[in-house]
């Protein structure tokens, strides 16, 4: 790729993204919607409100592929999730049409499937089942990137990202867990290779605990390296396991099955 844009670039996972993916493009755009004051030498910053459609249209001019981090990560009240998830997603797919981006990778949740119970083994075609109007604004972007690819040709790859931190630190992780360097695998293989598609992709690392399988993706190469049984003795043995009944042990979407709607103040 000539231009690579991170949206979301000042966020958690961004930062990720910014340290591992250097040399995935010759220039590597970033943009968030705060000012990022700590980028790395030689990239490009881009401040940008993805419910802005103008500025988004010029955000993604000149690139090429997108990972899209951008929006709201959180269960919050819906207006907010209303314009970072779902006119954010709507404004970025409609530059990328105007501007002939060809690969999207974008960052969907486990929050589309919460409310399966763990007991459940998933394929990516399993139907939705949202546990929030976070879960639901993915869901939406899934749809959007399915038209877009029917439509107009635009590969996503629909990465329903379980939990991507340094190592797991609850029971329910044990079977979420993506460890950050297989993350950053994962991207490398959506923008090499030969064929995408619009496929889902669980954001898993190769845990021994799992409820989800990636079989149908086999064809683009990626194969994670971590387990989350190496942390399996020490989460036993520091965190208490709870209630079989309470939300983090029955529902795959955990303690977000248990968030009251929000309102804004």
């Amino acid at each position: 790729m000539k231009r690579l844009l991170i949206t979301g670039a000042a966020g958690g996972l961004g930062k990720v993204s910014r340290k591992g993916l250097q040399g995935l493009a010759e220039t590597i755009r970033l943009s968030d919607v705060v000012p990022i004051a700590d980028a790395e030498a030689g990239m490009e910053v881009v401040t940008c409100d993805l419910a802005d459609e103008a500025a988004v249209m010029a955000l993604v001019e000149g690139c090429d592929g997108i990972l899209h981090l951008g929006g709201v990560a959180t269960e919050q009240p819906f207006p907010a999730i209303l314009r970072g998830n779902l006119i954010g997603v709507h404004n970025l797919y409609e530059a990328a049409r105007a501007h002939g981006v060809g690969r999207i990778f974008l960052a969907s949740s486990n929050h589309v499937i919460g409310y399966y119970e763990q007991t459940e083994h998933l394929s990516g075609n399993a139907p939705h089942k949202p546990d929030g109007w976070y879960g639901i604004s993915k869901s939406y972007a899934e749809a959007v990137a399915l038209m877009y690819w029917h439509k107009f040709g635009i590969e996503t790859a629909m990465v329903r990202i379980g939990s991507c931190f340094p190592e797991p630190v609850d029971h329910r992780m044990l079977a979420s867990w993506l460890a950050p360097e297989d993350y950053l695998a994962l991207v490398r293989r959506v923008f090499k290779a030969p064929r995408l598609g619009c496929p889902v992709i669980w954001g898993m690392s190769d845990n021994d605990a799992r409820w989800w399988d990636n079989a149908h993706v086999d064809y683009l190469g990626w194969r994670p390296k971590r387990n989350s049984a190496e942390f399996a003795e020490k989460i036993a043995a520091t965190v208490p396991r709870p209630d079989k009944d309470a939300p983090a042990a029955r529902w795959q979407g955990g303690n977000f099955t248990a968030e009251p709607v929000k309102k804004e103040k």
